[in-house]
């Protein structure tokens, strides 16, 4: 199978590139800045500048697949006018560059895969109140669902050009050399690590060995289509979460971060992504068979 990453240059994007290699297929990453040196165990780089729809399709041209996981990293920054504006258009402007693409003369890939975020259902301060978000739950509000259901749009004519689409609603993904381990794991290192808020806020993830073999099994699945919940069967609190990798680095957990210095630092970001959560449910994944390799935080951590 011959698969064109977007945004595989990122978190998920090189661990996905790197498993569908190890498995005989070719990794197409379109970037803006091509290596000198390349690898010939490693993919395939095309120049791309992000939006340029004739240069996308010539490098879709005769691909079996695409995945789209490019976008701006929501806690990358706080959440200035600006950096919503710019978490917005990241993926915007990809879906629709990709979707001009799709409708040029070319051998279009059969299927799509499209990231998205559990954020689509919105946000819950307290684990015991909140519903258990499935594939079939309705959109939430705040930001994070507003900027995930425009998300998702961005490329549903796809459908209409005929491949297949399947939405991956990822949760935050725990694994070593980046996501949101990379920036806690120095704090707790150094034992200053602590509840987060109340703590009580729920708390949905997966680990990033299984987000690409979720992604891999939606490609293989040809009878699959539409939203997948890409979240870890157990469902936890943010305090089980800091309490679990204290465990796991034999460190302390006991310095809390309080609400109000949270919103002080980060704004409105705090509220939606740190201060809430999501209780979601793999249900479709597990209906069609797929199995987790580490379902429980205890199986996540130790890394």
């Amino acid at each position: 199978m011959r698969v064109v990453l977007l945004g595989g240059s990122g978190f998920i994007g090189r661990a996905l590139t790197q498993a569908l290699i190890s498995r005989g297929d070719e990794a197409v990453v379109p970037t803006r800045h091509v290596p000198a040196i390349t690898s010939p165990a490693g993919p395939e780089y095309q120049l791309w500048d992000g939006q340029d729809h004739s240069s996308l399709s010539q490098i879709l041209n005769g691909a079996d697949a695409v995945v789209n996981l490019l976008g701006e990293n929501i806690a990358a920054k706080r959440w200035s006018p600006g950096q919503k504006e710019c978490i917005l258009s990241s993926r915007l402007l990809a879906g629709q560059a990709l979707v001009i693409a799709l409708q040029l003369p070319i051998v279009k890939p059969k299927i799509l895969i499209q990231a998205s975020a559990i954020g689509y259902y919105g946000f819950w301060p307290e684990s015991l109140s909140a519903p258990e978000c499935t594939e079939d739950s309705p959109a939430g509000s705040g930001f994070l669902a507003t900027a995930t259901i425009q998300w998702e749009r961005s490329t549903q004519q796809a459908e209409h050009l005929g491949l297949r689409r399947c939405i991956i609603r990822t949760a935050p993904v725990l694994g070593l050399g980046g996501g949101m381990l990379a920036k806690l794991l120095p704090v707790f290192q150094l034992g200053l690590g602590g509840p987060i808020g109340t703590g009580r806020q729920p708390f949905a993830w997966i680990y990033l060995d299984d987000e690409v073999a979720a992604i891999l099994f939606l490609l293989d699945h040809e009878e699959l289509g539409g939203p997948f919940n890409l979240v870890a069967p157990e469902q936890n609190t943010i305090n089980d979460f800091v309490q679990s990798l204290g465990r796991a680095l034999k460190r302390p957990v006991w310095i809390p971060i309080p609400s109000p210095l949270l919103r002080l630092v980060f704004g409105d970001m705090a509220d939606e992504l740190l201060l809430a959560g999501q209780k979601v449910s793999p249900t479709r994944l597990l209906e069609h068979g797929f199995t987790f390799r580490r379902p429980t935080l205890n199986s996540a951590l130790p890394l």
